[in-house]
């Protein structure tokens, strides 16, 4: 009798004692190809992180690739739930987002909007849902604007750039070098450094945090800033069922932050880390940066902006750039 009772007393505490433990937390994986350093974490894992912290939802970061290495493939990776979350750039693959992809074309975004504010007008209209099967969203957002970041070619006209090679990082830049008369080379931002270091491209369009981010200023020695080069878009997405799983609690942390509000976290992290390179750029002695007149830009947006009509006529997307423009 006395065993037996005291085998109930012990299994009573034992369930006293898991009912007063704390809940484990749910860790998600959140995956992405670039250093822990890049403006990624201070613009956007962080206050995503800051946003949940006590909800009894945690964030695992793996930077550099530690769950799969190619930058093409992120956006795959969250679908499959390699990572619960990635982060990576619409361009790399081209033909899934073009409805998208339109926010990065030159002069697509209008003087006083935010890139953000452009893509989440076309994600709440339906307009550009389907090019994201199977995640949820949690932001998405352009960088601050292109500008040439060049290895021993100063660029003012378009002339300049004619015949060089000139990496972009998918298909609106693309188009633009095209129509300049250049020779676009699509590769991945970790492969820019080596590709100008050893002459495989003459330049690069795109935005000058890059140039911080990934150590291009020991390699490029001249920028061009004021061209209508359009931006890059970029997306935080979630597998779908996975933020479908999450306890009520937990999927009420996350939509605090997701959407707008980290998005803009995100576009302005990009542009202050673009305003602090440029001014390094100007205070260093071995660079060229040059700033357009009005009449240079002129010249490029002859020529660049056509491409922007070009393209949206041929999606038939007139309505999509409308309404990210708010009009």
């Amino acid at each position: 009798m006395m065993t037996k009772t005291l085998a109930r007393l012990g299994s009573a505490v034992a369930v006293a004692a898991v009912m007063a433990a704390p809940a484990m937390a749910e860790t998600l994986k959140l995956a992405h190809w670039v250093p822990p350093a890049h403006v990624l974490t201070s613009s956007t894992i962080e206050p995503l992180q800051a946003a949940i912290a006590g909800s009894g939802l945690e964030i695992q970061v793996y930077p550099g690739g530690e769950l799969g290495a190619g930058p093409l493939e992120q956006y795959v990776r969250a679908v499959q739930g390699v990572a619960d979350i990635t982060w990576g750039l619409q361009g790399y693959t081209s033909s899934q987002f073009p409805l998208t992809m339109v926010s990065e074309l030159p002069g697509a975004l209008p003087e006083g909007k935010t890139g953000y504010d452009m893509l989440w007008n076309a994600w709440d209209a339906g307009q550009i849902t389907g090019e994201f099967p199977a995640t949820v969203p949690l932001a998405l957002w352009l960088s601050e604007p292109n500008i040439f970041i060049m290895k021993d070619h100063d660029v003012r006209t378009p002339s300049d750039v004619a015949g060089l090679k000139i990496r972009v990082s998918g298909s609106a830049a693309a188009a633009t070098v095209e129509a300049l008369g250049a020779t676009p080379v699509q590769m991945p931002a970790g492969e820019i450094y080596n590709a100008l270091q050893t002459g495989l491209i003459d330049g690069v369009i795109t935005g000058a945090s890059a140039v911080g981010d990934f150590k291009l200023d020991e390699v490029a020695n001249s920028y061009t800033l004021g061209a209508p080069l359009g931006r890059i878009s970029f997306y935080l997405v979630m597998n779908a069922a996975k933020y479908g799983a999450l306890p009520e609690a937990e999927r009420a942390a996350l939509d605090s932050i997701a959407g707008r509000t980290l998005s803009a976290h995100a576009e302005e992290g990009w542009n202050a880390r673009a305003t602090t390179v440029i001014e390094t750029l100007r205070a260093t002695g071995d660079n060229t940066v040059i700033d357009l007149s009005a009449d240079e830009i002129a010249g490029f947006a002859a020529m660049t902006l056509p491409v922007t009509d070009k393209i949206v006529g041929d999606l038939g997307a007139e309505a999509v750039l409308a309404t990210m423009r708010g009009e």
